[in-house]
């Protein structure tokens, strides 16, 4: 009799609480309606990206551990070289070039220190006719004018040092030794104020005669000229 009594209940309930509870049993149409769309987004993705995924060293039973023990797993930055070997050697070559034209240079130099200024000539030469791509054979020049200067070739020198004093603009010693020779040899007495001009405005040492004989090894000859200038005889 309760069997019979429940039966009729049930089926004599409204219909809408039958669909309400229908719904609430099955999923919600959202789900249903996405779920083959996201298998489909998972399998639609390139296989490309995960197979270049590294395997962690706990997994692959052990080829991580192996693979780590035998030094493998190398980052790439402790094998790149930026220098390749060509630009290496030319380099060591670069360098070995200049070691040898400031060796020449400073023989040159001390041999001015010494008075000898046919020695130094030569050394100065050397280094204007074997590295005139380096930028030190401008010094050269200097040293080279300096000794032209001496040993009677003077329009040579007044040349170069007109030409150096464009290149080494701001060198205070050549455009000091150019105003010298250009008042006492060119009678160019503007050109020459003009040149000693920038050389104590940069270096005030000029001035003093002592400090040309003495510190910067100038010629007596050379020497002689800048007095002529300084007294305006």
């Amino acid at each position: 009799m309760v069997g019979a009594f429940r039966a009729p209940l049930i089926s004599h309930l409204p219909s809408k609480t039958r669909i309400q509870n229908s719904h609430s049993k099955a999923s919600p149409p959202i789900f249903r309606a996405q779920l083959p769309k996201r298998r489909l987004l998972l399998f639609s993705l390139p296989l490309s990206g995960f197979l270049l995924l590294p395997v962690p060293p706990s997994f692959g039973d052990g080829i991580g551990d192996s693979a780590i023990s035998n030094n493998k797993f190398q980052p790439a930055s402790s094998s790149y070289d930026p220098v390749s070997p060509s630009e290496r050697d030319a380099s060591a070559l670069i360098s070995q070039r200049v070691s040898q034209a400031v060796e020449l240079l400073e023989k040159g130099r001390e041999l001015q220190a010494l008075g000898d200024f046919n020695g130094a000539l030569d050394y100065f030469s050397q280094v204007v006719e074997r590295y005139k791509d380096l930028a030190l054979s401008e010094y050269a020049r200097v040293g080279r004018a300096l000794a032209l200067y001496e040993v009677g070739d003077r329009e040579e020198a007044i040349a170069e040092m007109e030409d150096v004093s464009i290149s080494l603009k701001g060198y205070p010693e050549v455009h000091a030794a150019l105003a010298a020779a250009l008042y006492a040899d060119k009678h160019a007495s503007l050109l020459a104020e003009n040149q000693f001009t920038i050389a104590t405005l940069l270096d005030p040492h000029f001035t003093d005669l002592s400090y040309v004989r003495d510190t910067k090894h100038w010629p007596p000859s050379l020497v002689s000229s800048l007095q002529h200038f300084i007294t305006l005889s």
